[in-house]
C-alpha cells in the first residue's frame, strides 16, 4: 500500500511548521504507524534535529519513545540526469521512491522559504499542511488584500505556487491534494484584528480552496521541550502526572489538529 505523504510548507519561517511537524508525526508513530520522514530544510535542519534530540534523549533515559524515522536524501551523480532534468528533482523523487511501501507516512518538513525541493515536495503532497501565524503579515504570502478594506484582491506568491502543484498532480492523474491552513498563536481574546484575519482567512479558503484548522497557541513548553525531542504528548511518559491547565490546553490542542487533518486510517485518541 502507498504511503501517505504530508508535506508541512510555508514560505516564511517562524510560523512553527516544524512543531506541527514534529508533533504529528510523533503522535502518528505514538499510536504505531510506521513514520518516515525527510527534512528540506538542509541549512537549518530544525526538524532533523529535534528527532535526534528526541532519540539520545530517549535512549539515556531509557524510555522508548516513539519517533519517526528521518531519511536522508540519496546522493546523485550528475552523469546519470536526463538533459534539463534537475538534480534536486531527482533526489527527492528517488527519495520518496525508495520510502514508498516500507511506511505508512511519509512526512516532509520544508524550508521556510522558496527552494526547488520545497516546490517538488508540494507536487507529492496528499495532505499540504501550511502553518500560518495570525497576522497579516503572514497572511501577505497567501493572498494580497486591500490596505484599507481587507477585501481579498487574488493569490499570492505561495498560493500560486501551491496551485502550480495541484495542476502537476493534475496532470499526472493524482488525487488533489488536500490543502489544510493551520491558525498558528491565534489570540486568546476576541480583538477586532483576529476578527478580519478571520474574515480574511475564511473568504481565502473558499476562493482558492483549502480547508482552515486550529493549530497551537504561543506558549514556553514548546521552547523547553525541544532539546529533549519531547512533544506534548509525552508528558506523562516522562513521568510529569499532574498537568496543568495550560499543558493540558496545550495537549488538547495537538488532538483537535489531528482530528482537523483527517489522515487515511487514524483516530482521534493519541
Amino acid at each position: 500500500m502507498a504511503a501517505h505523504i504530508i508535506v508541512f510548507g510555508n514560505e516564511k519561517g517562524g510560523s512553527g511548521k516544524s512543531t506541527n511537524c514534529m508533533h504529528v508525526s510523533t503522535a502518528l508513530a505514538r499510536m504505531g504507524f510506521k513514520v518516515g520522514a525527510l527534512d528540506l530544510d538542509l541549512r537549518q535542519r530544525s526538524f532533523s534535529r529535534y528527532c535526534e534530540n528526541r532519540i539520545r534523549h530517549s535512549d539515556k533515559n531509557d524510555l522508548g519513545l516513539a519517533c519517526p524515522e528521518v531519511v536522508e536524501l540519496p546522493e546523485i551523480d550528475p552523469a546519470i540526469l536526463a538533459p534539463g532534468e534537475n538534480i534536486y528533482d531527482r533526489r527527492l523523487t528517488e527519495g520518496v521512491a525508495m520510502m514508498d511501501g516500507q511506511y505508512d507516512f511519509i512526512v516532509i518538513d520544508c524550508p521556510g522559504s522558496h527552494t526547488r525541493l520545497s516546490q517538488v515536495a508540494h507536487s507529492l503532497a496528499d495532505t499540504l499542511v501550511t502553518p500560518l501565524n495570525d497576522s497579516f503579515i503572514d497572511f501577505d504570502l497567501l493572498a494580497r488584500i486591500d490596505p484599507e478594506t481587507q477585501e481579498v484582491k487574488g493569490p499570492s506568491v505561495y498560493a500560486e505556487m501551491v496551485w502550480q502543484a495541484r495542476q502537476l498532480r493534475a496532470q499526472a492523474g493524482l488525487k488533489p491534494i488536500d490543502w489544510v491552513v493551520v491558525r498558528n498563536r491565534v489570540g486568546t481574546q476576541r480583538m477586532h484584528n483576529k476578527k478580519k484575519i478571520t474574515d480574511a482567512v475564511d473568504a481565502l479558503a473558499k476562493r482558492i480552496g483549502f480547508r482552515v484548522a486550529p493549530g497551537f497557541s504561543e506558549r514556553v513548553i514548546f521552547r523547553e521541550l525541544f532539546p529533549r525531542g519531547l512533544t506534548l504528548l509525552d508528558l506523562a511518559d516522562i513521568g510529569i502526572k499532574n498537568l496543568n491547565i495550560s499543558n493540558i490546553a496545550a495537549r488538547n490542542e495537538v488532538r483537535e489538529l489531528l482530528k482537523a487533518l483527517n489522515l487515511p486510517g487514524v483516530a482521534i485518541e493519541v
